[in-house]
């Protein structure tokens, strides 16, 4: 069921996965199910939605990735969108970062489980990270943040030169844009393009903002 799901909706978005990259994307649903009766790793619970809203959603930043990019996930949960991301761009260099240790737990078991390699999960907080990696990252996401102006504060120092900030965000983006202006202008970043797109069977309009440094745009 979660195959056939997966296959289906992947080619929905003009993604055709080999068996193994399915068979992948099918584990790792599988095993959220399984961790999450014991550990409440997320509310998204029923089959459909776990490979929608999560599996699927987090598939359509991949287009927007290349081999050559070093990727940051912050407050990646129980492994979205990078879990995912890892399984389709298998060359990108990952890492992700969340305050929550059994959601990376989680992640660390994943990433072995399925020998996945060049991914790291870090239990820490965002704030603690540029100390260790300022200016590492030519692209940074999230779909944790609730402010758009808050990510990007946050990400920032954490960006390398050229590189690009991408927000996961619904379809009220139009106004955390909007309310985020000023906190651009003072940071120096501005926004260089918005992708909409719809989860199938109605689950959402979703769309990814991206956010480049003003001499970068």
């Amino acid at each position: 069921m979660i195959r056939d799901m997966i296959k289906l909706y992947a080619n929905d978005i003009g993604w055709t996965l080999s068996d193994e990259k399915i068979g992948l994307l099918e584990t790792f649903a599988s095993e959220l199910k399984k961790w999450n009766r014991r550990l409440n790793l997320t509310a998204i619970t029923r089959e459909s939605e776990i490979v929608i809203k999560h599996l699927i959603d987090s598939i359509h930043l991949a287009p927007y990735i290349s081999d050559d990019d070093n990727l940051l996930d912050i407050g990646s949960g129980a492994g979205f969108p990078i879990i995912p991301l890892k399984i389709i761009k298998s060359e990108t260099g990952m890492v992700s970062v969340d305050s929550v240790s059994k959601k990376i737990n989680f992640q660390r078991h994943i990433i072995r489980l399925l020998g996945l390699q060049g991914i790291e999960a870090l239990h820490d907080r965002v704030e603690e990270l540029p100390e260790l990696y300022a200016g590492k990252f030519s692209f940074i996401t999230s779909r944790a943040f609730k402010r758009l102006d808050h990510f990007v504060a946050l990400a920032s120092p954490l960006l390398a030169k050229g590189g690009r900030l991408v927000a996961m965000k619904g379809e009220d983006a139009d106004e955390e844009i909007s309310v985020s202006r000023d906190t651009f202008q003072e940071l120096g970043f501005a926004v260089t393009a918005i992708y909409h797109y719809n989860l199938p069977l109605n689950m959402g309009k979703h769309c990814l903002v991206e956010v480049k440094a003003c001499e970068a745009a």
